[in-house]
């Protein structure tokens, strides 16, 4: 199979499919940050008054204590540590930005932070039917020692899920758009649950402990004896996970396991089998971009593989859909995903910048969209250049990218570059797919009218007629700020880009005004009035594309 083909599209639409190991840990998280955030909520009522936090406990109880709600909140907390005990063991190395080893830490630690409320709240429900309350949470805790541990177990469960969260989302525009705010509610809603945890225990002081039933002192040392055992059973199995990590790291070294040889631009790296490509690059100093923290979660981690297919394996699940979602042809994998069997040869696609060895942030590059790139360009422009005084010159272009850059936004789109003679626009950075083709076809007609009234008196004026090419295609690009330092432009990246340049070069050739992907007019909804297609060998492509051809004095409707 030719490694360069595209990747075949998904069977169905809406494939059945069993839950992917990404799915589960997402559900799960999603369910227990609904907990903790609840949670949060409640006790932030305590700044209104003990009676409305605690009737709202009651009534939230009475879902957490049923069938279905003990399922689901224990159900996710196994699943969510299962997973991270899994992911901790598949680890071949733990080198890690320190915002992901905070996550890592944190999330291991929670279940000895829960230990003491665990037994105290649901172990005292479960075996002696004794509520939870805040006058047992509250008044119970209502010193530094355990006001502190409280707080720490509620802000260490916080910012776990917090940071789950961004590692998921940060490579979403949406979620860039509304970070502020987000930020924000992250900062406030912790503060105001221990606001309402610190106003309950003053009205108690003042108006007196509410009466409430306590565990005897029998029912406490049971609690305890609990609350310890749950403690060292999962210290020990922690301890236990950790060192057979370091033997297995330990045999592998002294019994000379077999070694897989990565080789890189410049570089060649051997790791034992089993390590993923990510592993590999962090252990030996290798810079590699990697926004979602090695979750096949974005794709910024790609690299193109040279080599034996037994050596490289097949994508899993979770690896496909992102592969299939930024159509990455058949030779490129995910660094975080790909563990080779053998020796292969790996370029990362996605280089960091030359900022001390650090990957460029996710708001200058690395956000993907669907997008139409249409490039308009002026003819002949090198025969008038000779003739023309340079003041002259300046005036056609400065006419001609007002006439070209109005027409674009007008209809819904951005004029990105003014190269030379040369035009690049980009259409769908705020809509979908199809309304950014319609958009630009809508473009390429007004962008024709008014050249072509123009022209009318242009000939007259420089001895030439005015002419001008157009090419169109569409689909996914990183669209994002590039440059150096204080010089930098917004502008898109991409096989979209390079194909609509080298569809405007097509036009010259095929005497056409613009030359269209069919694919893009097939998005647009036009391709049917547009004529028969014809298949063309693009430069820089390793698949002809199928085109639509408009003449000079034509125009899709």
């Amino acid at each position: 199979m030719d490694r360069r083909s595209p990747r075949p599209a998904p069977a169905s639409l809406f494939p059945l499919r069993t839950p992917t190991r990404r799915n589960l840990r997402w559900t799960s998280g999603l369910v227990l940050m609904a907990y903790i955030s609840f949670h949060l909520l409640n006790h932030a009522l305590g700044i209104y008054s003990f009676a409305l936090a605690e009737t709202v406990l009651r009534g939230v109880q009475k879902f957490w204590h049923s069938l279905p709600g003990t399922v689901l909140l224990y159900g996710a907390a196994v699943t969510h540590l299962a997973l991270a005990v899994v992911a901790l063991w598949e680890r071949r190395t733990l080198r890690m930005p320190p915002l992901e080893a905070l996550r890592v830490l944190l999330g291991f630690a929670l279940p000895l932070l829960l230990a003491a409320h665990l037994a105290a709240m649901r172990g005292a429900y479960l075996a002696y039917g004794i509520e939870g309350s805040y006058v047992r949470v509250v008044w119970g805790l209502w010193d530094w020692r355990g006001a502190g541990a409280q707080l720490l177990m509620m802000l260490a469960a916080w910012t776990h899920g917090c940071l789950g969260l961004h590692f998921a989302l940060r490579a979403q525009p949406a979620y860039r758009r509304f970070s502020h705010l987000l930020l924000a509610v992250a900062v406030v809603l912790p503060l105001a649950a221990a606001m309402g945890f610190v106003s309950m225990g003053r009205e108690f002081q003042w108006n007196g402990v509410p009466p409430v039933t306590l565990p005897t002192a029998e029912q406490g040392k049971a609690l305890g004896a609990a609350e310890s055992g749950i403690k060292w059973a999962y210290g020990l199995a922690l301890a236990a996970l950790l060192a057979a990590r370091w033997a297995r790291g330990s045999m592998a070294r002294w019994s000379r396991e077999p070694s897989v040889t990565l080789r890189y631009p410049g570089r060649t790296v051997q790791v034992p089998r089993g390590w993923s490509v990510l592993e590999a690059s962090r252990s030996h100093g290798i810079d590699h971009v990697s926004i979602c923290g090695g979750r096949a979660r974005c794709s910024t981690c790609r690299v193109r593989v040279a080599g034996a297919a037994g050596h490289i394996g097949e994508p899993g699940r979770d690896e496909q859909r992102t592969l299939e979602r930024v159509r990455a042809p058949a030779d490129v994998r995910l660094a975080c995903q790909l563990r080779p069997h053998g020796d292969i040869e790996v370029t990362p696609l996605f280089a960091p910048l030359p900022n001390e060895g650090r990957p460029a942030p996710v708001g200058s590059f690395g956000r993907e969209r669907d997008v139409a790139i249409l490039f308009v360009d002026l003819r002949r422009w090198s025969g008038l250049s000779e003739r023309q005084w340079p003041f002259d010159l300046a005036y056609v272009l400065d006419r001609y990218f007002a006439t070209v850059g109005a027409a674009v936004r007008e209809s819904g789109g951005v004029p990105n570059q003014f190269i030379g003679d040369s035009v690049m626009a980009i259409f769908g950075l705020e809509g979908d797919l199809p309304t950014a083709c319609r958009q630009a076809l809508r473009a390429t007609t007004l962008i024709g009218q008014r050249m072509d009234a123009w022209s009318e008196g242009f000939e007259a004026q420089f001895g030439q007629r005015l002419e001008f090419g157009m090419g169109l295609h569409a689909g996914r690009a990183a669209v994002g700020e590039v440059g150096y330092l204080e010089t930098t432009t917004f502008t898109a990246i991409g096989e979209v880009v390079n194909t609509a340049s080298r569809l405007q070069d097509h036009s010259k050739t095929a005497a056409s005004r613009l030359v269209v992907s069919l694919f893009a007019a097939e998005q647009a909804g036009v391709a049917d009035t547009m004529g028969a297609p014809e298949t063309l060998a693009v430069r820089g492509r390793s698949e002809p594309l199928a085109v639509l051809h408009v003449p000079h004095a034509a125009a899709p409707r």
